[in-house]
């Protein structure tokens, strides 16, 4: 790799010397000068100038120096400034991981008025916490959550990345990996640490469920991986816990962004989230029709639980894509988990099988869902749910 300033596009205007992480770049008769012995070849300069003025080649055939990356990282994705949970879902897989690397475990936390839940990442096992707080992070947005992550990455360098494979962590985590010039494993089922290598193990159902593959990036860093909500269990919370708080703080041109945000809707629900829900009843094509999902409200509501669907149920315009349980939807893990008139193609087991007791009813004795089931319960779904209804009310006295 090599950079130089192209002095003819050159206007002064010192964005690259206020992004610069390492104080490499001076502004010296007008124009900007690069201390090479400073110089990490980063690249956040070619980002920030408006002009192309700076000149960054790559060699494709170069590796960067694996030595120097060193630790675990975990994305704190926060919304409003509440810590989602499938961000303490990984620091526990993190520390797991750390006691066969020997290394640190450091989560990154970006929003505006949240240097208070620091504290809290430590308490369930981040050694390190690197916060930016600023008023242009209050609201996720692409671009300036990407080059504020990019920034802190490439200053510090960690081995291992993790990311929750949320709507969020999705959209950035991507666009962090290209950035980056690293490659990324997506929805992980299981990650590991190989005995002999160390590199990361990045396991992933592939051709639809069908097998299990393991991924490694040996040649790349950070090695990352988004991993769904519900795959591992949260970490404990130990308030006995030390760690570190370090405060970063990013350039305002980098966190400028080309959209704004108008608005935040909430959608208006009567049961609770399927993601954070113990008991959930789900419906599938066998429903008939989006009226009729009313009865297995009415039995989730009983059970204080959430309703779910299949992919057949969304896209046939029953249910909201938030209700949607399997390898294009949610991932869950309830404790029970109650499948009415499902199938169960592979592409829903998946987001559901790790359930602790699974119910299905299905007029289909041979139905797939059976094969992964607790109980079956053979029978017409619109006679079924309404006794369990019934009996389930007497049971609870509700």
């Amino acid at each position: 790799m090599s950079i130089q300033i192209i002095k003819d596009k050159c206007t002064g205007c010192t964005l690259c010397v206020k992004v610069c992480p390492f104080g490499a770049i001076t502004i010296v008769s007008k124009k900007a000068v690069i201390n090479y012995d400073k110089c990490t070849l980063c690249g956040a300069c070619v980002e920030s100038c408006k002009f192309d003025a700076i000149d960054l080649k790559r060699d494709a055939s170069k590796t960067p120096n694996l030595e120097e990356y060193k630790g675990i990282w975990v994305f704190a994705e926060q919304k409003k400034g509440v810590i989602q949970s499938v961000v303490f879902e990984l620091l526990g897989k993190a520390r797991e991981l750390s006691d066969k690397l020997g290394a640190e475990v450091s989560c990154v936390l970006l929003g505006h008025n949240i240097k208070d839940k620091a504290q809290e990442l430590i308490c369930r096992g981040a050694d390190n916490v690197y916060v930016v707080d600023t008023p242009e992070l209050e609201h996720y947005l692409d671009e300036p959550y990407t080059r504020a992550l990019v920034n802190i990455i490439r200053k510090y360098r960690p081995e291992i990345f993790l990311c929750g494979a949320t709507f969020i962590g999705r959209s950035l985590i991507s666009r962090v990996a290209v950035k980056l010039h690293t490659g990324l494993t997506a929805d992980c089922t299981g990650l590991d640490i190989d005995p002999k290598e160390k590199f990361l193990m990045q396991t992933r159902p592939a051709f639809g469920g069908n097998i299990m593959a393991t991924i490694l990036s040996k040649n790349h860093r950070p090695q990352m991986a988004t991993v769904r909500h519900k795959v591992f269990k949260e970490s404990e919370r130990d308030t006995a816990r030390k760690g570190k708080i370090i405060e970063e703080t990013v350039s305002k041109t980098l966190l400028t962004s080309r959209t704004k945000l108008l608005d935040i809707v909430e959608e208006v629900t009567s049961t609770i989230n399927i993601a954070e829900a113990d008991i959930i009843v789900s419906g599938g094509r066998g429903m008939k029709g989006p009226e009729n999902f009313a009865i297995l409200e009415e039995l989730a509501k009983v059970l204080g639980g959430a309703v779910g669907s299949s992919r057949a149920a969304v896209d046939a315009g029953w249910m909201p894509y938030s209700h949607q349980v399997g390898q294009t939807g949610k991932t869950v893990c309830p404790k029970l988990y109650i499948a009415c008139g499902i199938s169960g193609q592979i592409q829903h087991l998946v987001g559901m099988q790790s359930s602790n007791i699974i119910i299905a009813i299905n007029q289909d004795p041979h139905a797939p869902i059976f094969t992964v089931a607790n109980y079956g319960i053979v029978g017409d779904v619109f006679q079924v749910v309404p006794l369990l209804t019934k009996k389930f009310k007497a049971a609870l006295n509700r």
